[in-house]
């Protein structure tokens, strides 16, 4: 039975009503928070153990949602049924893409398919098996292939295998570099054209590889793996064709994932490559939020806007909630290293783009986090701290800037209003 909307409505209900779901032990069922948001009161759940208990979302504050998958398989269902709602006639996926939960690589490239105009997002397995949410969200989002699948109702990548009811495609490699190709390969050939660019990052380090996940999602751009101090043959040969397509090529992390040495061997393949970098996954997945170069790029840099936050310690958690960048509020994927507090580089970034207003907050622009994993992997107190920073805030007149506490020194806050009051800037 498709029962899941009725839990979300049931949920928002009860949100509406001012009832917030939440954490605490059971015979302790409320806890205070001590961050600098509102206090949010949360009853703990059960893990899932079928997407009808999924609880989607497991909680949300009014400038947050949370995905409170307890790992990757429980996420990429709530994901996939948020993204495509099982009841009420919505469209349903004309795929979806099978990834192992040991094999976050591949889930990073196959988010490239969940681009327009294939669609598929992506579901874990646990090798060649299909755990229960994972079958229970097929049966409920009922893929039923199409032109732009090849008729394929499944990709099933590396050992994940689809259910024998499901017509599928099989992609075979032996390493990330070959199984990053095969997805490559099999969107140009679907979608029947080359990509305007590529991704090229670590398949050594995956805290600095999440956020390509995002991107690929949004743009349908593929994503290639290196290692630290190689470029894999699989790799290499890729570049080698795709630079006679003119391709430009984009690598995504620092030389401490990426070596010099690398990037030098794919800027001579690729005839030229540009780095995005920062000092931490945090401060890089920032920097790939905010880079822009002509078309390629999320060019995150003022306030109205969706993101996606997950903790570097989940990585197939990027895939995961790719789908969510590439709907709704099309967010970038900022990578979080603390579970109780934000990191001063992310809250910093998000005061930045902090929204306001002058006169009319239902003019205003807005921003909306989607924070991805149960509290163990971002806790309650984090998910509070977004809330606060997102929180659309009053400009003084004259100061173009929402009046916030904790500012950072350097005045960086973000959020100009425009003249009409919109909290955009110019």
């Amino acid at each position: 039975m498709k029962r899941g909307l009725l839990i979300v409505l049931a949920l928002v209900a009860a949100l509406a009503a001012g009832w917030l779901v939440g954490r605490g032990d059971e015979d302790e069922p409320t806890a205070e928070l001590t961050g600098p948001g509102p206090d949010v009161v949360v009853n703990k759940l059960p893990a899932p153990e079928e997407t009808d208990e999924l609880g989607y979302p497991g909680f949300a504050t009014k400038n947050t949602t949370r995905v409170a998958g307890e790992d990757a398989i429980a996420a990429a269902a709530g994901v996939a049924l948020a993204v495509y709602p099982a009841t009420g006639g919505g469209a349903s996926p004309d795929a979806v893409s099978l990834v192992d939960a040991r094999d976050w690589p591949s889930g990073v490239a196959a988010a490239s398919l969940m681009a327009e105009p294939i669609g598929a997002p992506v579901l874990v397995t646990q090798g060649a098996e299909l755990p229960q949410l994972s079958a229970d969200a097929i049966a409920q989002l009922e893929p039923g292939g199409s032109a732009d699948t090849g008729g394929a109702e499944a990709f099933a990548i590396g050992v994940a295998r689809a259910p024998d009811e499901l017509r599928s495609d099989q992609l075979e490699g032996d390493n990330p570099a070959e199984l990053a190709v095969a997805i490559q390969r099999l969107r140009a050939r679907l979608s029947g054209e080359d990509p305007e660019h590529v991704v090229v990052t670590t398949s050594d380090d995956p805290e600095y590889a999440m956020p390509a996940a995002s991107w690929a999602a949004r743009s349908g751009d593929p994503v290639l793996f290196v290692g630290r101090d190689t470029v894999p043959g699989p790799t290499s040969r890729a570049l080698e064709e795709l630079a006679k397509e003119n391709v430009d090529v984009y690598v995504l992390g620092p030389e401490a994932a990426i070596s010099e040495q690398a990037f030098d061997e794919i800027d001579e393949i690729a005839g030229g490559a540009e780095r995005i970098e920062g000092e931490g996954p945090v401060a890089s997945s920032i920097e790939f939020a905010r880079f822009s170069d002509g078309s390629f790029g999320w060019n995150i840099n003022d306030p109205g806007h969706g993101f996606v936050v997950a903790s570097e310690e989940r990585p197939l958690d990027a895939a995961a909630a790719a789908p969510l960048s590439a709907s709704g509020t099309w967010g970038p994927l900022l990578v979080s290293d603390e579970v109780e507090a934000l990191p001063a580089d992310l809250r910093a970034y998000l005061l930045d783009l902090k929204p306001g207003y002058e006169d009319d907050p239902t003019r205003a622009l807005y921003n909306h986090v989607w924070v991805i994993g149960d509290e163990n992997a971002l806790s309650v107190d984090f998910q509070a701290q977004l809330d606060e920073i997102a929180e659309l805030a009053p400009v003084s007149s004259g100061t173009g800037s929402p009046q916030e506490e904790n500012q950072p020194s350097d005045d960086r806050a973000g959020g100009s209003s425009s003249p009409d009051g919109s909290g955009g800037t110019s």
